[in-house]
């Protein structure tokens, strides 16, 4: 079945926030707050500054969405576009959905001037770094750090 990638509009926020609270638990089995991730897509929205969400259907129906967000590299004076939040629905998985947003990421990023695609993926998951090996993508020698802050009601 063929899938077609369009940008989401506030009508799909409620949507956007049950996937993400679904990868959440499937990925790290952590719950997230409704209120805070609703609060945090919704901003995506209201400032597009922070990144915009993209919406994978088949059939017209929502299977599968992402986020990408941008990060500044004064090295290579351009954004790198980051890909977060993806998230396919279980019965749409392995039939190319990630794909079909992958690769429109890629393009609306060439056309805009990027310099580069990243993503982050959990260290156990296998599938999907196999995924983005198989889409080009080549692991990092980074290792990410954090420090987190309490999130503000």
């Amino acid at each position: 079945m063929t899938v077609t990638v369009r940008a989401a509009n506030r009508s799909d926020i409620s949507r956007v926030v049950q996937w993400n609270a679904a990868m959440a638990w499937e990925t790290e089995r952590k719950t997230l707050d409704p209120v805070v991730l609703e609060r945090g897509v919704t901003a995506v929205f209201d400032e597009p500054r922070r990144g915009f969400y993209l919406v994978a259907e088949q059939a017209g129906v929502a299977v599968g969405c992402l986020l990408v967000t941008y990060e500044w590299s004064d090295w290579r004076a351009g954004d790198f576009w980051w890909i977060q939040s993806v998230y396919v629905v279980e019965t749409a998985r392995r039939l190319g959905v990630f794909r079909r947003l992958y690769e429109a990421v890629e393009k609306r990023a060439s056309q805009a001037g990027a310099v580069g695609l990243r993503l982050y993926v959990e260290t156990e998951n296998e599938r999907a770094q196999r995924t983005y090996a198989g889409l080009g993508m080549n692991r990092c020698h980074y290792f990410m750090y954090e420090a987190e802050f309490p999130v503000s009601p």
